[in-house]
């Protein structure tokens, strides 16, 4: 899972599926799309006036882990 935010455009992009695919884009509000895949499974969120919507410092900055062995 990815989470991105583009602040020149105030968009956060939740990224559920890191594989490469082709997806169709689901407009359910004015401000919110999803992204689903050919098998009708949800792969992403994204988020337009996110700033607006959501407590970003709630979302930022995450808190993670990185394995030494997955460090090259």
């Amino acid at each position: 899972m990815d989470i991105n935010y583009n602040e020149s455009v105030d968009l956060l992009y939740i990224r559920l599926d890191n594989k490469k695919q082709k997806v169709i884009n689901k407009q359910i509000t004015e401000d919110i799309v999803l992204d689903i895949n050919k098998d009708d499974k949800l792969v992403g969120i994204e988020i337009l006036n996110a700033s607006r919507r959501i407590n970003l410092e709630n979302v930022f900055p995450l808190k993670y882990k990185i394995s030494k062995k997955a460090v090259s």
